[in-house]
């Protein structure tokens, strides 16, 4: 079979940046300007631990709801339709997000549970990460989390803040006991098999290594298609055997089962053979013994890292190829 190949570039400096003064707040602090004071009330979090609203007791102001949360009080009163100069009375319900609907950079439709927390969106044309981010109140970790992705930016967004894309803004709850198996590295520290403990489940080792269900059942052909994992099951966590659009060759594995060597296929790219192994640099596990090049194979299309079939070539640093 042939696996569909990478689904995200990796970060460019020069695109957007996910606004953060909304994110990442897991318990409230006491307010700058307001003494020692911190709002008390009630707060209802996501389920990143970020907190979304706040209901307000006797005693809490703007200015202290907004410090306590790291907003800036015009900014709480922005999404809770406050007038300037008006005081809060206790019992009040509060954003500590944008209010509902379209904003710049995320204009799609969202969905939200009974509590009003944001769980899943639609990617409208012009969004962009930063946008998404601000709007919802969590990171570009924690999107990519959601969506069991490495990571979320890419130059262009040409792949993850696509239009018409559906993008999960939440994780579904994992048992705490899941995640702590064994985990077999390679030498670029990409990890390519876990070995499931009680408690595992298809989820908690997708948001783990981020894979969804889809690759890691296609990773797995003996691997049941059910919430629950029996214990001691190891898991592959890369395509390996299962040929990748881009990367379709044969390959060669140490007694651990992880990729030492690669044989390129016609189309292979630099890229997929990199999305198929889980290795970071190729490159730098195919340096050249002379000369300013940064590997030694050769490129049968070099613009859109094609490689030259037939060469055999390392995807493990500990045991390089050096011509």
């Amino acid at each position: 079979a042939v696996l569909a190949g990478c689904t995200s570039g990796e970060p460019d400096s020069g695109g957007a940046t996910a606004v953060s003064n909304l994110t990442g707040q897991t318990a409230p602090t006491a307010a700058s300007g307001s003494g020692s004071r911190a709002a008390l009330g009630p707060v209802v979090k996501d389920s990143f631990g970020n907190a979304d609203f706040y209901t307000s007791v006797d005693g809490d102001t703007p200015a202290v709801v907004a410090g306590s949360f790291r907003l800036s009080e015009a900014k709480l009163r922005e999404f809770n339709g406050i007038p300037a100069g008006q005081s809060l009375l206790p019992g009040t319900k509060l954003r500590l997000l944008p209010a509902p609907g379209p904003i710049t950079g995320a204009a799609g439709p969202a969905a939200l549970n009974g509590d009003g927390i944001p769980t899943s969106y639609v990617v409208a044309p012009n969004d962009t990460l930063g946008g998404i981010t601000y709007r919802f109140g969590i990171t570009g970790d924690q999107l990519a989390e959601a969506n069991m992705v490495p990571y979320t930016y890419e130059k262009g967004n040409v792949y993850f803040v696509r239009a018409g894309r559906h993008l999960q803004l939440q994780k579904n709850p994992v048992d705490q006991r899941a995640g702590k198996g064994a985990v077999v590295t390679n030498s670029f520290g990409g990890p390519v098999y876990y070995t499931t403990i009680d408690g595992d489940s298809l989820d908690s080792i997708g948001y783990q290594f981020r894979s969804t269900t889809e690759q890691l059942l296609q990773y797995n052909p003996g691997l049941a298609a059910s919430p629950s994992i029996p214990p001691g099951t190891r898991v592959r966590l890369i395509p390996g055997e299962l040929a990748v659009e881009g990367a379709t060759g044969s390959f060669t594995a140490g007694p651990d089962g992880v990729p030492v060597t690669y044989t390129t296929a016609p189309g292979d790219t630099e890229r997929q053979v990199e999305f198929r192994f889980k290795v970071s640099d190729l490159r730098a596990a195919n340096r050249p013994l002379t000369g300013p090049a940064g590997s030694w194979y050769d490129f049968k299309d070099l613009p859109n890292g094609e490689l030259t079939p037939g060469q055999t070539i390392s995807v493990a640093l500990n045991k390089p190829i050096n011509k």
